[in-house]
C-alpha cells in the first residue's frame, strides 16, 4: 500500500512537470511542428510538371490585389512593445526553403498570341547557384529562377538616346532544339552617375538573432553594410535597426560623413535570441516614411537568413499587408539573404517583389562589393516603376513560344493597360533580358510586336513603348548572332536543365558548355559561370557510370 502510494506521488509530480514545461515552452513547440505541417501542405509548392507540348499558358497576376491589404492602407497599430519581451531560443529549422513554380508552357499563337510579365531584376538565385556548386553540391531545383540567372549578367545593349531605357530585339536558331529559334528581349535602363543621385535615406534592418551567428551571415553583414556607406554621397543619411528577441533602434539618421559614427554602431552589433522580423520591418518603415518623397530615396535594407520565429507578423504575406501604407508612400525595399541552412528564399523574394524592391543573395565580400559598390545607383534609385512588358506574337509566322523564366511575374494579359496592377522596377543602370523559344510556321514577315508600359517613379499614369522583330532581322545562324544572345541562352538552358523543366529533358549541358564557351566576350563573371558549369557537369560523370539519367 505505502508502495502504491510513493508510486502515486511520483505520477502526480511527473504530471505536473509535464504541464509546466508545456506552459513555458509549448509556444515553441508548435512554432518548430506547425512550421513543418505548414511546409508540407503549402499550396504554393507545386508537386510535378505537366508533360512537354502545345498547351495553353496559365499565369498568376502580379498585382496589388492577389495581396492581403489590397489597395487601401490605415495607418499600423503601434508595435507592441517588445523590448520587455523575454529572450527565446530559436525553434530548430528545417533546411533552406525554396517554392517550386512550374515552367512555362509552350503555347500555341492559336490559343494565345500574347505574352505578359512583370519584369525581374533580382540575381539571388543565381548566387545561391554559385554558392551550391562552390561547395561541393547542385542547387535544389526549385531554388532555380531562369529571369535571375539570365539578369546576374551584363550586356552590351545600347545606353537609350533618350527616355528611360531603351529596347533591343535579336533572335536565331536554337541550340537545343532543332527547328526552333531563340529571341532575345533586352531591356537596357539610363544610367546615373553620382553626383546626379537622389539625396538617399537608408534603414538597414538587420537580423542579430542567434542564427546569425556564423561567419557568412552577420560579419559579412557588416562588412556589405561598410561597403554600401563608402559608396554614398556625404549628404546622405543612414539609420540603423536590429531586430533579434526585441527590436532596437541602434542609430538615428546620420549623415554618411559621420563614417566613424556609422562603422562603430555596425561593428558593435552582436547576435543572440529569437527573430522579431515582422516588428522590426514595421519599425524600420516607419523610420524610412518620415523621409519618403518623389525628390528623395527612402529604402529599406533588410539584411538576414529569412528566418523568423517572434511576433505579431510572421509570414511575408503579414509582414507586407502590415507596411503596406508605407510602400505607397514610395519606400522601396532590397532584401539581403546571408547563409545557408536555414535560409528563407521565399519569404526574401516575395518581400522585394511586393516591397518595390529587389533581391539579392550575398555568398562573399566580393558579391557585396558588387551589389552595394559597383551596382549601387541601381540598387538604390528606380528610374521606372511598374514596369511591364507584353510580346505579341505574329501567328502568321510564330507557330508557338515559350518563354523562359518569370513564371511568379506573370501578368494576365488583360492587364497589361491596366496602371492600378503592380509590376516591376527598373534601378538606374540595370539590364532586364528575357529569352523566348519559338517556333516558326515559314510563312509571314513579323516575328513579333514587342509593348513595355511603365511609369516615372511616384507616377500614377503609364508610358507605352512599342517595338517589333522582322523575320528578315533574324540571324541565319547562331554563330552570326552577338556573344550576348549566345551567352544568354547558354545561361537560360543550363538553368532549365537543373530545375528539371520537361520542356529541356533532351538538353545536353555540353551544349551549353560549348556555347558559353564560346561567348565569355572578355567578362570576368561570364568566365566564372563558364567554370562552374564545368564543375556541375563533372559532377555528373558518377551518376552517366551508375546508369542514372545525367542532367
Amino acid at each position: 500500500m505505502k508502495k502504491l502510494s510513493t508510486l502515486a506521488l511520483v505520477t502526480v509530480g511527473l504530471v505536473i512537470g509535464l504541464v509546466a514545461v508545456l506552459t513555458l515552452f509549448g509556444n515553441n513547440v508548435r512554432r518548430l511542428f506547425g512550421a513543418q505541417a505548414d511546409a508540407l501542405g503549402s499550396s504554393e509548392v507545386s508537386v510535378g510538371y505537366a508533360r512537354q507540348g502545345l498547351k495553353a499558358k496559365t499565369f498568376k497576376t502580379f498585382s496589388a490585389s492577389d495581396s492581403e491589404g489590397g489597395d487601401s492602407y490605415s495607418a499600423p497599430a503601434a508595435p507592441v512593445p517588445v523590448a520587455a519581451r523575454p529572450v527565446q531560443p530559436e525553434p530548430v529549422t528545417s533546411g533552406n526553403t525554396h517554392v517550386t513554380e512550374r515552367p512555362n508552357p509552350f503555347t500555341p499563337t492559336s490559343e494565345d498570341r500574347f505574352s505578359t510579365f512583370a519584369v525581374d531584376v533580382d540575381t539571388a538565385s543565381y548566387a545561391l547557384f554559385r554558392r551550391y556548386v562552390t561547395e561541393g553540391g547542385l542547387p535544389p531545383r526549385e531554388s532555380v529562377r531562369i529571369e535571375e540567372w539570365v539578369n546576374y549578367f551584363r550586356y552590351r545593349n545600347p545606353a537609350p538616346e533618350q527616355g528611360d531605357f531603351r529596347v533591343t530585339l535579336e533572335g536565331a536558331p536554337s541550340p537545343f532544339t532543332r527547328g526552333r529559334h531563340i529571341l532575345k528581349v533586352g531591356l537596357q535602363g539610363r544610367t546615373i552617375a553620382k553626383s546626379q543621385r537622389k539625396p538617399t535615406h537608408l534603414v538597414f534592418l538587420v537580423d542579430t538573432s542567434g542564427s546569425m551567428s556564423s561567419q557568412d551571415k552577420l560579419p559579412l553583414a557588416q562588412k556589405a553594410m561598410k561597403l554600401m556607406v563608402d559608396g554614398l554621397n556625404e549628404s546622405d543619411t543612414v539609420a540603423l535597426v536590429t531586430y533579434a528577441g526585441d527590436v532596437r533602434d541602434v542609430l538615428p539618421p546620420t549623415p554618411a560623413s559621420q563614417r566613424d559614427t556609422l562603422f562603430a554602431a555596425i561593428d558593435a552589433l552582436t547576435s543572440g535570441g529569437g527573430t522579431a522580423m515582422g516588428d522590426g520591418l514595421e519599425l524600420a518603415y516607419r523610420h524610412a516614411a518620415k523621409k519618403a518623397s518623389s525628390k528623395a530615396v527612402s529604402r529599406v535594407v533588410v539584411l538576414t537568413d529569412g528566418d523568423t520565429n517572434l511576433g505579431r507578423h510572421q509570414s511575408a504575406e503579414a509582414m507586407l499587408a502590415n507596411v503596406q501604407g508605407f510602400v505607397q508612400e514610395g519606400v522601396t525595399l532590397s532584401t539581403i539573404g546571408l547563409g545557408m541552412g536555414n535560409y528563407r528564399d521565399v519569404l526574401m523574394e516575395k518581400l522585394a517583389n511586393k516591397g518595390n524592391g529587389n533581391c539579392f543573395y550575398i555568398d562573399s565580400e566580393r558579391e557585396a562589393r558588387r551589389v552595394f559598390q559597383e551596382r549601387l545607383a541601381g540598387t538604390l534609385e528606380v528610374i521606372a516603376q511598374d514596369v511591364k512588358v507584353q510580346v505579341e506574337f505574329d501567328p502568321q509566322s510564330v507557330r508557338g513560344y515559350r518563354l523562359l523564366g518569370y513564371e511568379n511575374r506573370a501578368i494576365a494579359d488583360k492587364d497589361f493597360r491596366d496602371d492600378k496592377v503592380d509590376a516591376g522596377e527598373i534601378g538606374a543602370g540595370h539590364t532586364v533580358t528575357a529569352l523566348y523559344e519559338v517556333e516558326l510556321t515559314g510563312e509571314g514577315t513579323q516575328v513579333a510586336t514587342v509593348r513595355v508600359r511603365a511609369k516615372r517613379p511616384g507616377g500614377v499614369e503609364a508610358a507605352e513603348q512599342r517595338f517589333s522583330l522582322e523575320k528578315a532581322e533574324l540571324r541565319a545562324s547562331l554563330d552570326a548572332a552577338s556573344a550576348d544572345l549566345r551567352f544568354a541562352t547558354a545561361v537560360a538552358g543550363t538553368a532549365d536543365i537543373l530545375r528539371g523543366a520537361p520542356q529541356a529533358n533532351d538538353w545536353s549541358l555540353a551544349t551549353a558548355e560549348a556555347l558559353a564557351e564560346g561567348a565569355v566576350d572578355g567578362m570576368s563573371d561570364r568566365a566564372e559561370f563558364l567554370g562552374l558549369l564545368r564543375l556541375v557537369r563533372e559532377r555528373q560523370a558518377p551518376s552517366m557510370a551508375g546508369g542514372t539519367v545525367p542532367y
